[in-house]
């Protein structure tokens, strides 16, 4: 049983350094909508979401002002839009993809994510289509979020998927050239993509989910920092280890997910739908203040990419997994620590001093969650070796069996060292040094699918 006292004895505290819940998102299920033509199709797709969150946003800030918890963004998330318009052809898509996003606005939910096809083993005509349509869909559309799961742990990796991507993300940047390239922010491809992660631009209603589910993302990395800094100077540093240190962001943690799922159930109950998972996942923004960096820096890395840095990593994502899942009786999503440049003020600097580069950034990846996130490069970047990136990170998460990601922004006319901003949560950043550019086209050019790892044969 989840008691309000419990959370009310540390929001004083948390209200102080950045506690909030980052996201409640609304999945809804999309699959009965199909009819039979396009048009029709949209018009349905828009009746539904009207029809479960009309009030969504507005039962989200009564919970919120109760409890004194502010919730950031009000998001919903959707079946893989490729799915949805099996059959379509590329305007098709556009069409599905313009009522969703204004379903998005007619909601008033900051984002919507679903835009989504799963290629990991082969493609069909009709995701050939939907993935030719990305592009324009995302440069029409001001709220839609798109992704691309093009692997997994039980299938492989899909390789012309993977060259797909890269050209679609050079496109995507070139066709929203006015905004640094922004659309290429809305895309990100995946390897292991969940069913039930509230956080943006991958969240998407898995088909295995009920048809309509509430999941609710929780942060505090300010929090974190902060209680660190406050026990370092209350205990002393000499007299703590690394694995105390370890033990007090593990009670951080289960205190921030208690605050996020008593959020979440709560706005479930007042709209009744079935509330699904807490997501742990620490998400910085580029408040000072709210920073993943910053506790790498806390627990002894002058600069994020110095050596210790990876093994920091770790330990902080293992230990807000640890802390969260005894806090909840349903933990999903992603649940770890993300390291998204642009979002995350100090990962910015440290690229800016060259601390931080994309090798090593790729290290820290393989022990957190999701991956190269939010990666601003230079718009001269060619697509094969943005597509070899991406793969590269595919691969850590079918061999590790987790979850990785890439969001890469090639920022057209801009080169390493200038700085990029998108504003708001987005954030900015310098663009990062990418090393040994066009030399990954003959691997890239193969096709094919690289085969699952032996592990995954289990049955």
């Amino acid at each position: 049983m989840l008691r309000s006292d419990q959370i009310m004895a540390t929001v004083e505290m948390v209200q102080k350094e950045n506690l909030d819940v980052r996201t409640v998102t609304m999945g809804i299920n999309l699959l009965d909508c199909r009819r039979g033509t396009a048009k029709n199709t949209c018009r349905c797709v828009e009746d539904k979401i009207a029809g479960y969150a009309s009030n969504f946003v507005e039962e989200c800030d009564l919970v919120a002002m109760r409890y004194g918890i502010p919730v950031v963004n009000k998001r919903i998330s959707v079946t893989p839009a490729a799915f949805v318009g099996a059959g379509f052809d590329s305007d098709e898509f556009v069409l599905l993809a313009k009522s969703l996003d204004k379903a998005a606005a007619k909601a008033g939910v900051d984002i919507l994510g679903g835009y989504t096809a799963h290629v990991e083993k082969g493609m069909t005509e009709s995701d050939l289509a939907f993935i030719k349509s990305i592009p324009e869909a995302l440069a029409v559309t001001e709220r839609l979020c798109s992704s691309i799961n093009v692997g997994s742990s039980t299938k492989g990796i899909n390789m012309d998927a993977v060259a797909m991507v890269g050209r679609t993300i050079k496109e995507l940047a070139l066709q929203t050239a006015d905004s640094g390239g922004f659309g290429a922010a809305k895309f990100v491809v995946f390897c292991n993509q969940p069913g039930d992660n509230p956080f943006m631009a991958g969240a998407i209603h898995g088909v295995e989910e009920a048809d309509v589910v509430l999941n609710v993302g929780v942060s505090g990395p300010g929090v974190i920092a902060q209680s660190l800094k406050k026990t370092i100077e209350k205990k002393g540093r000499e007299n703590l280890k690394i694995d105390d240190i370890a033990e007090e962001i593990k009670q951080i943690t289960f205190r921030v997910t208690r605050c996020g799922e008593l959020i979440g159930r709560q706005v479930s109950k007042k709209l009744g739908v079935e509330f699904g998972v807490v997501d742990l996942s620490l998400a910085p923004t580029p408040k000072i203040g709210d920073s993943v960096g910053e506790i790498l820096q806390i627990l002894g890395v002058d600069d994020v990419g110095a050596p210790g840095s990876t093994a920091i990593i770790a330990l902080l994502n293992d230990a807000v997994k640890k802390g969260g899942i005894f806090a909840s009786k349903a933990v999903g999503g992603l649940s770890g620590a993300f390291i998204p440049v642009m979002e995350d003020a100090v990962l910015a600097d440290a690229v800016g001093k060259g601390a931080l580069t994309m090798e090593k950034l790729e290290a820290m990846t393989c022990v957190c969650s999701v991956g190269l996130d939010m990666v601003p490069i230079p718009g001269e970047v060619d697509a094969e070796t943005i597509s070899a990136i991406i793969v590269d990170e595919m691969a850590i998460g079918m061999i590790n069996n987790k979850t990785t990601a890439a969001r890469i922004i090639p920022v057209p006319g801009k080169g390493v060292g200038e700085v990029v901003s998108f504003g708001g949560l987005f954030g900015e950043s310098p663009i990062m040094e990418v090393r040994n550019v066009n030399k990954s086209g003959r691997f890239i050019s193969w096709g094919g699918r690289i085969p699952a790892p032996i592990h995954s044969f289990k049955n």
